[in-house]
């Protein structure tokens, strides 16, 4: 089971699977290619939202690959209403720890 924001549409899981299969893509070829039943310009735009909150990184040239994170919501391990991990036995948000370190609240 998936954990989805309150942010996130159906349009954002196609596009993480189709990255996730395909390791990298444009909005033009995951319209092309993927079984994407979105315009072009709807899939661009969830790309830059996916890429603000963490879930894809953009290369440049309107490629972008899946993270970490992406593929954690992707296999139900990540809750991205509040980013916390799910099966970590934690409940600290990993997201903002960008050392990598769990981060201990007492």
């Amino acid at each position: 089971m998936r954990y989805a924001g309150s942010w996130m549409t159906a349009a954002d899981d196609r596009i993480l699977e189709y990255l996730s299969e395909h390791k990298s893509g444009s909005p033009t070829k995951m319209k092309r290619e993927g079984p994407i039943r979105y315009s072009r310009q709807q899939v661009d735009r969830r790309c830059k939202k996916l890429a603000e909150m963490g879930l894809v990184d953009h290369l440049g040239n309107g490629v972008y690959v899946i993270t970490e994170d992406g593929e954690a919501y992707l296999e139900g391990r990540l809750d991205t209403e509040n980013w916390q991990y799910i099966d970590e036995g934690t409940d600290e948000d990993s997201h903002d720890d960008s050392t990598g370190n769990a981060v201990n609240d007492g």
